[in-house]
């Protein structure tokens, strides 16, 4: 039997269809109504915390983020490298974040440091492991590869980062690369760097790059992250970024401090306005006169099937967020 494209691949295992199976014909429906499926976890706000800093590892269990990432890459000088992977062993250990995604940054798999990174990604089995600076197809299989060879469970996710010309004007082929890529996080300080565009209110001139790596992620089936705000002072500015970046059709936004939490879990949460309408959605197509009808009117409004699983989906979000504020 022919393969199944990644972003099918993930449709039918949020769904419990296995590929080959009898129900394998499903995934062309399930892709056709809700093409981002399997994207049910929340990535509003996905911090970036620095491996090395022990400080900061310490305060995360008590942090409202979705998501973190521990980062052995560009916070941790080469020098501190065993330190930090040997900070997030004793870490993992403890198992400090049940309820939220916990992403490790490696550093190149061509690089000593990314290969003892791997060994700790493989041992410590977080939820997904971020590969930097990636520009080629070649870069994601190999990570998927060593997972795979290494017997790592299919849940153990791949995320890349988009953080150079090359990665943006290849974001499209990576995207398809492996069905364990879930998704890209945009990195504009590197982006900025090798372009020579400067960090300015409105990000004018990266917006097409931007927009280019959303396009590309959400036609495979990824969720895509905003790039950091460097100024974490300025929480204006800050607000004005995420806001764009809801717009822009970002699932979510990387942070560097925990005051950008709050704002970030906001900006990128579902408005309660529009969770009111996706319940009415929902509640419009449960009825026995629309359960054959793929169009119907509702308040005056031609509403689609495709629809109805975006409403589902908002509304699953925001159970998932009030479930959490009752436990936390």
């Amino acid at each position: 039997m022919w393969a199944l494209p990644p972003f099918l691949a993930r449709g039918l295992r949020c769904h419990g269809i296995v590929a080959g199976s009898k129900d394998w014909h499903k995934a062309v429906m399930i892709a056709s109504t809700d093409i981002n499926s399997s994207t049910v976890r929340l990535r509003r706000s996905v911090l970036s915390v620095p491996a090395g800093n022990v400080r900061a590892l310490e305060k995360v269990p008590g942090l409202d983020c979705d998501a973190v990432i521990f980062d052995l890459e560009d916070s941790v000088a080469p020098e501190k490298k065993v330190e930090a992977r040997d900070n997030l062993r004793r870490l993992f250990k403890e198992k400090p974040l049940q309820g939220r995604e916990i992403i490790i940054r490696i550093n190149p798999l061509e690089t000593d440091f990314g290969r003892s990174d791997m060994e700790l990604v493989l041992e410590a089995s977080p939820d997904a492991v971020l590969i930097p600076k990636v520009e080629r197809i070649s870069e994601v299989q190999a990570v998927a590869d060593m997972l795979s060879d290494a017997g790592a469970q299919d849940n153990l996710a791949i995320w890349a980062m988009i953080e150079t010309p090359k990665g943006i004007l290849n974001a499209a082929a990576i995207a398809g690369t492996d069905e364990r890529l879930q998704c890209f996080v945009v990195g504009l300080n590197d982006l900025r760097k090798e372009t020579g565009v400067p960090p300015q209110p409105g990000r004018t001139y990266l917006v097409p790059w931007l927009m280019q790596a959303v396009l590309a992620g959400r036609a495979h089936g990824l969720d895509v992250i905003d790039s950091v705000f460097n100024d974490f002072k300025d929480a204006e500015a800050f607000d004005a970024e995420c806001a764009q970046g809801g717009a822009m059709g970002f699932s979510g936004k990387m942070l560097i401090h925990p005051v950008q939490i709050g704002p970030a879990n906001r900006h990128f949460g579902p408005d309660p306005q529009a969770v009111k309408e996706a319940e009415t959605v929902i509640a419009a197509f449960a009825k026995p006169e629309a359960e054959h009808l793929n169009v119907i009117n509702l308040n005056g409004k031609m509403v689609e099937r495709l629809h109805l699983a975006e409403a589902e989906k908002l509304v699953a979000k925001a159970r998932t967020i009030a479930e959490r504020k009752k436990t936390s």
